[in-house]
């Protein structure tokens, strides 16, 4: 990875932000909290993937059709954001994988 694609990565950040900026604030919380919900447990894969840009798009689909994002998502966010991630491998399954090996044996 070089500076370019350093400065591209943090191009594409900084745009991605100033999208969910532009949301109403519950938008905004909900997404905040998932965002973080995922950087904790989230898929592996998150940073190469399309699911942050995916919620954004999401939301603003409901931002324009009028609705609040509770009508959206449902009542249950943590359980959206479980259904998101459901067949991606998360951290939580490498954590898990990392302490039900065998004993004396370390993974690398």
């Amino acid at each position: 990875m070089g500076i370019q694609d350093i400065i591209e990565g943090k191009k594409q950040w900084r745009a991605h932000m100033a999208r969910i900026k532009a949301l109403p604030p519950d938008y905004q919380i909900v997404y905040k909290e998932m965002q973080r919900y995922f950087f904790k447990v989230g898929p592996v894969d998150l940073v190469d993937g399309s699911l942050l840009p995916g919620i954004v798009d999401f939301f603003e689909e409901g931002v324009a059709a009028g609705k609040g994002v509770l009508e959206l998502i449902g009542t249950d966010v943590a359980a959206f954001a479980d259904g998101l991630v459901k067949d991606s491998r998360t951290f939580a399954d490498v954590y898990q994988e990392s302490i039900s090996g065998q004993p004396g044996t370390a993974e690398k």
